[in-house]
């Protein structure tokens, strides 16, 4: 990919945090976050009350979604310019993200569903609701993958002038630490580790939010820095 077609793509990353805002704005599940208590009964209502936002909020986040693909292809593409001894790490970064979307998309589709028919059994919205939220807050094992393997293609890499500045990986491990306790939402019903949880949900969304606006800045001086070295070759 030419630096300018990263250059043009990766401006898409802003435009999907506007669109995220959106939605976690227009989402009444966000704010506050719906509770792992709540009686089937209450999700059925819930759905039900809130048809239209809920499928709203879906078609966005699919949209949010098919715009950070670029952004992370455009760091695969940098890891792939790396000097280190093998293109597993960017190999391995690339399924990590797929996998990972597929889960944030298919979050996105079990809202969706229970929306596009409020009236079925209470149970089974109530099942589809948490398989949302599961998808949603747990993957993390995922996100800890692919940013302890970009930070070890920096500390690997072994060029004159390196593709990321060193703290790039330092800021992965921290942001890889700080999406761990998603992990344990499955297990918690109350609490912090909840999926409404302040570790579950609010630092994960918060972490997350602050890498992806970091990276792109990021980005934003790699893709310059590989436009000047490749017009100083040509």
């Amino acid at each position: 990919m030419s630096t300018r077609g990263q250059g043009i793509l990766l401006w898409l990353t802003p435009v999907a945090g506007v669109f995220f805002l959106i939605a976690y704005v227009l989402f009444p599940g966000f704010s506050p976050a719906m509770s792992p208590t709540m009686t089937p009964e209450q999700v059925g209502l819930f759905f039900q009350e809130n048809v239209t936002a809920v499928r709203g909020v879906a078609i966005l986040v699919n949209l949010v979604g098919a715009m950070l693909v670029p952004f992370f292809a455009i760091i695969a593409v940098q890891m792939m310019r790396m000097a280190n001894s093998s293109p597993v790490l960017a190999y391995s970064y690339i399924i990590s993200v797929g996998i990972g979307m597929t889960a944030f998309l298919l979050a996105d589709y079990c809202w969706g569903v229970a929306a596009y028919r409020p009236d079925r059994d209470p149970q089974l919205l109530s099942l589809l609701n948490d398989m949302a939220w599961f998808f949603f807050i747990t993957p993390a094992g995922l996100i800890v993958v692919q940013n302890l393997c970009l930070a070890l293609g920096i500390y690997f890499d072994a060029r004159p002038e390196p593709i990321f500045p060193r703290w790039v990986a330092h800021f992965n491990v921290v942001t890889a630490v700080l999406m761990i306790p998603g992990a344990f939402a499955i297990m918690n019903k109350t609490g912090p580790l909840a999926w409404d949880g302040s570790l579950s949900f609010s630092l994960r969304l918060a972490t997350f939010t602050a890498y992806v606006a970091v990276m792109f800045f990021v980005l934003l001086g790699v893709t310059k820095k590989q436009t000047a070295e490749e017009g100083a070759m040509s």
